[in-house]
């Protein structure tokens, strides 16, 4: 269930602040007549996002036992890769999401209403998305039915949109970097464990061999059905008796992932900034000699 909880409050706080700071832009530019059409695109972006759940949910369950599996182990696959992908985005654009906003809001505004449904919807919508699929096959892991994950995920997002209120009325402030630091790193960890069995489905669904090659066995200490047991397969999706390939997948994601995620990031200047002081120094070079001459 934490797991699930993490995913909601991670992905639900990046969609909350998204919307936080457009709907703050628009208020403090005097624009609230913009507000309509960007809270429309945010309704779109969370009707999608629900559909495509459903879909997933209930359209697979008219599929045989193979088909299923090879489903849900291939957009297990997909899931891993958008929330590594997104992972490492947020931790290196967090710092300049707001001018990025800004940005992309500034041009919707002149060119009308439609624009601004569509920002809004695009900026909340891919979370959205990432969030059902990231969601759904983490449910699938799960040994806890469906109802404990899904609750976990209520509560992360409920949680989420708290916070992104109290952020918005400025009543809490904290390290946003650091936040998505130590989330993110948790959220590998859990994603290592999605891929793992990811590849236990596509072992079920004969699409890859190895299924009765297991790595170790540790039933007996570790029961599935003991409180230790449920609290490990809840935060990291453990399985007590993985096959080899599901270890060695597992173990060649989590390393490099987590390594290359927690390495410290450059504490000098970007290539981008030191090109665009070269330039500022080079036309202010130029201004000084015209001057003189």
């Amino acid at each position: 269930m934490f797991g699930n909880y993490l995913i909601g409050l991670r992905e639900g706080l990046e969609a909350s602040l998204i919307v936080c700071v457009l709907v703050a832009y628009l208020v403090k530019t005097g624009r609230r007549d913009a507000l309509r059409p960007v809270w429309a695109g945010v309704g779109v972006a969370v009707g999608v996002s629900l559909a495509f759940g459903a879909v997933l949910e209930f359209g697979s369950r008219e599929l045989t036992f193979e088909a299923q599996e090879l489903l849900g182990g291939s957009l297990s696959i997909v899931a891993v890769v958008l929330v590594t992908w997104m992972v490492f985005w947020m931790r290196r654009t967090a710092r300049h999401l707001k001018d990025e906003l800004h940005g992309k809001l500034d041009a919707a505004l002149v060119m009308g209403t439609g624009a601004l449904v569509v920002t809004a919807f695009l900026a909340v919508g891919r979370e959205g998305l990432e969030t059902a699929l990231f969601v759904w096959a983490s449910v699938r892991a799960s040994s806890d039915g469906t109802a404990a994950p899904l609750a976990g995920v209520l509560l992360g997002l409920l949680t989420a949109v708290l916070l992104g209120w109290l952020f918005y009325r400025g009543a809490v402030r904290i390290d946003l970097a650091r936040f998505f630091t130590w989330t993110g790193g948790m959220l590998v960890v859990v994603a290592a464990g999605v891929l793992a069995y990811g590849v236990h489905d596509l072992q079920e669904a004969r699409f890859l061999g190895g299924l009765a090659d297991k790595a170790f066995d540790v039933s007996a200490a570790v029961p599935p059905d003991s409180w230790y047991g449920t609290l490990l397969k809840g935060v990291f999706n453990f399985q007590p008796d993985p096959t080899a390939l599901q270890v060695t997948v597992w173990a060649l994601y989590l390393v490099p992932a987590l390594a290359l995620f927690l390495a410290p990031i450059g504490s000098g200047p970007s290539a981008r900034v030191k090109k665009q002081k070269a330039t500022d120094e080079q036309a202010e070079g130029g201004a000084s000699a015209g001057t003189t001459a």
